[in-house]
């Protein structure tokens, strides 16, 4: 899939203004283009004007409802994938909706991880689809090409990225594609003519060659897999299969080469995945099993079971996109390309969009910037530190009591932009400090135990600060509330 760089095309079609304007800053610093509309009657002329690939649309607006507006999508072109945006009261139209067409739904309110999720989901699945129709387009052309060679199989076995080494009874080599010699990392310029041991001295690869050239071509008909481990981690798979002739005599081998190796890292990833989230996983599904049995019991209490169910789901979800969020840092894919970044402006955009969880719990969420000088932009990710200041201001919210004060500051000392994230809620103990990086830690007491998480956030956030060239500490005591202090270098940044 690409990186944060996309030509697509999405139009966020929503009554309210503060949903539009966040949704249109997060998904532009991804990199898409974004048009924006207040009514339905709107987005559909932007739709029919435009060319849309992803249209995020709010089921109840005035005017056109979205039910409406998603029938006339569809009609009017299949290909576009509608995301509803929806309350919790109307989940159940949101699944209706979903049957008519639609690809997805989002929740409000809704942080901006969820969002840029959801919108990965859906760009991945997009491109997806356009890469199968270009590869559908090269083939055709592909085929129509060939059809006017004069030696069209030689032309195939040569574009083939299998390598491909076909010898006669005695093991020379009479035909190899360019594939088989940069899979073996040989020399390009090799011609065939010589016996299989002068191009690889793999002795299992030869005595493979040797048996299907010299034994019962007649029962050596079917195929004999060989694997093959080279250096840096790389893994080939040879299938060897006689070639019978007419009086089923043994004419030569052909053997084609795969490269495994992504299919090897794949198997080792699966195997750490499982023993890293099994336990994480397992807890949840119980509990939401536990839920609907008692939703089946006893009917009077289906809204908070539920309820309870959905959050578990939720963390689910959010385990899920923690460990993608995490897996692409670990690769060294940060996100997108640098940029200068006003501190005080991100911040701000953050505290506004997220200021509704901190107002639901009746919280005093305050963002206090320096006031002797403005600060310097940085250069770097928007979206690395969207997502590293996102984190520490929804942690706050969370494991702050009902009523609480979380405040953000942020001031230039040391050169160096300094952001401190500041709550009076529950605390912790020194002990629980030094683990509070590591992957899938949680803080658990008797006031956080019903708080869920997937206790990857932190680790992200550490990563992409590294990645800046940033530090990160923390101090907390319990009761009393929790300091985080991001600092992030200007003269780095500034290179």
């Amino acid at each position: 899939m690409k990186n944060s760089e996309s030509s697509l095309h999405i139009l966020v079609v929503d009554d309210e203004q503060d949903i539009r304007d966040g949704a249109e800053r997060i998904l532009t610093r991804m990199g898409f283009t974004v048009s924006t509309a207040s009514r339905g009657a709107k987005g559909l002329e932007i739709i029919h004007a435009e060319s849309i690939h992803i249209v995020f649309l709010d089921l109840k607006m005035p005017g056109i409802g979205g039910m409406e507006v998603l029938a006339r999508i569809k009609e009017f072109n299949e290909k576009i994938m509608v995301i509803v945006v929806t309350g919790f009261a109307t989940i159940e139209t949101a699944i209706e909706a979903m049957k008519k067409g639609a690809y997805d739904f989002i929740p409000k309110p809704f942080e901006p991880d969820s969002l840029r999720m959801v919108v990965r989901r859906a760009q991945e699945r997009m491109e997806l689809s356009l890469e199968a129709e270009r590869l559908e387009k090269e083939r055709n052309r592909t085929l129509l090409d060939l059809d006017n060679e004069k030696s069209r199989t030689r032309t195939i076995i040569e574009s083939l990225p299998n390598g491909v080494v076909v010898t006669n009874r005695e093991g020379i080599v009479a035909l190899m594609n360019p594939a088989f010699l940069r899979h073996l990392n040989l020399d390009i310029s090799l011609k065939p003519g010589n016996k299989i041991e002068n191009y690889f001295a793999d002795e299992g690869l030869c005595e493979l060659v040797r048996s299907l050239s010299q034994g019962d071509c007649t029962a050596s008909g079917v195929s004999v897999n060989y694997e093959i481990a080279l250096p840096d981690n790389k893994f080939l798979m040879a299938e060897g299969r006689s070639i019978l002739g007419e009086d089923k005599d043994c004419l030569g081998v052909v053997v084609v080469l795969v490269d495994i190796s992504a299919m090897k890292a794949l198997d080792q990833f699966k195997s750490e995945f499982i023993a890293k989230v099994s336990h994480e996983l397992r807890s949840p599904l119980a509990t939401i099993h536990e839920q609907l049995v008692m939703v089946e019991k006893k009917p009077e209490n289906e809204a908070y079971l539920l309820s309870r169910a959905r959050e578990k789901t939720q963390g689910l979800i959010s385990l899920i996109g923690d460990l993608l969020d995490l897996a692409r840092i670990e690769a060294g894919h940060v996100g997108g390309e640098p940029q200068l970044v006003e501190i005080g402006e991100l911040l701000t955009n953050i505290v506004d969009f997220i200021g509704a969880q901190a107002e639901s719990r009746n919280q005093s969420l305050q963002l206090e910037l320096s006031q002797e000088y403005i600060l310097p932009a940085l250069f770097a990710d928007p979206m690395a530190l969207e997502s590293i200041f996102g984190n520490l201001i929804a942690n706050a919210i969370k494991y702050t009591q009902e009523g609480g004060t979380i405040k953000i500051k942020a001031a230039l000392i040391d050169n160096q932009i300094e952001v401190a994230v500041i709550d009076n809620g529950f605390g912790m103990e020194e002990r629980q400090l030094e683990k509070l990086f590591t992957k899938f830690f949680r803080i658990k007491t008797e006031k956080t135990r019903y708080i869920t998480g997937t206790g990857l956030g932190l680790s992200i956030v550490k990563g992409l600060v590294e990645k800046l060239n940033g530090t990160i500490s923390v101090t907390s005591e319990p009761d009393h509330g929790s300091t985080f202090l991001v600092r992030l270098p200007i003269a780095e940044a500034a290179n």
